[in-house]
């Protein structure tokens, strides 16, 4: 890692000069991080997004350098929105971590693996393609348009066509780490889109999703009140697992969310909502 990085989403001019780009719209281009320098950067827009604005709790190394960071950094991919207009500087101002199976196999495993049990998840990978775990995703305030969320879309989608991938899963976050409050968005996942057993990884330290009875709540409302990543998800057929998970280090509660990769098309990725989400 580079040291005293403090902060910065910068990456020198010459670092991505020979880098290729998956996607280029105006200023903006999409792109794998090639260099340490670039992973730094990408941290530090996760820092400044999930610590400084969604209310993390940082550890004292990653306070004092204002970077995300964990041991799962060094073995993922790393997906980035890079802005070459900012400052005559170029930054990254959205990113997601990308983490194949093939990867996670030799290494620890899967991230999402400390809150869900993936057991039916793994089993189906068996011949139904390889899994990439997606997380860390966020971009930049100021960058919270259909443009940015589009150019992450298509990188994905161009990883997805790479390296074979049968299926897609992570968590996703709703603010706050009180189930409570999510009562009628929880409920609502669970009656409508949770994942068949085949597919359906279950919570570790199992929060019930199924808090109020399906005919009790406005499921309108409910669908409505779910963050744009997770709405986004919905769109291109996602499904859930079954329990909630609260993460009090990056102050949320969780929910597992798996897509098949022949779901998604190019007409869908254009309409993803924009978001941030640690997970």
């Amino acid at each position: 890692m580079i040291p005293n990085g403090q902060g910065s989403t910068a990456v020198a001019a010459n670092l991505l000069a020979n880098a290729p780009c998956i996607h280029r719209q105006g200023q903006l281009d999409v792109r794998l991080a090639t260099t340490e320098a670039e992973i730094a950067a990408a941290q530090a827009l996760r820092y400044r997004i999930f610590y400084n604005e969604m209310g993390a709790e940082p550890s004292a190394w990653m306070r004092a350098t204002a970077r995300d960071i964990d041991e799962y950094d060094g073995i993922c991919d790393h997906l980035l929105v890079i802005d070459h207009g900012i400052d005559g500087k170029a930054h990254v101002v959205g990113t997601y971590r990308l983490l194949r199976q093939i990867v996670a196999t030799m290494h620890k495993g899967f991230y999402s693996a400390s809150e869900y049990d993936l057991t039916p998840l793994l089993q189906t990978s068996v011949s139904g393609g390889q899994l990439l775990e997606l997380g860390r995703s966020c971009v930049a305030p100021e960058h919270r348009n259909t443009t940015t969320i589009t150019l992450l879309w298509r990188g994905i989608a161009s990883y997805l066509i790479t390296h074979g991938i049968g299926h897609m899963f992570g968590c996703a976050s709703l603010h706050g780490t009180d189930p409570a409050q999510h009562a009628a968005e929880l409920s609502y996942l669970y009656h409508h889109h949770l994942a068949p057993p085949e597919l359906r990884a279950r919570a570790l330290d199992h929060v019930a999703m199924n808090r109020l009875d399906a005919a009790s709540y406005d499921t309108r409302a409910a669908s409505r009140a779910l963050p744009p990543l997770v709405k986004g998800y919905l769109r291109v057929g996602a499904m859930i697992g079954d329990g909630a998970f609260v993460d009090r280090q990056f102050n949320t509660v969780d929910v597992f969310v798996v897509m098949p990769v022949d779901r998604i098309t190019s007409r869908y990725l254009d309409r993803f909502a924009l978001a941030n989400d640690p997970n």
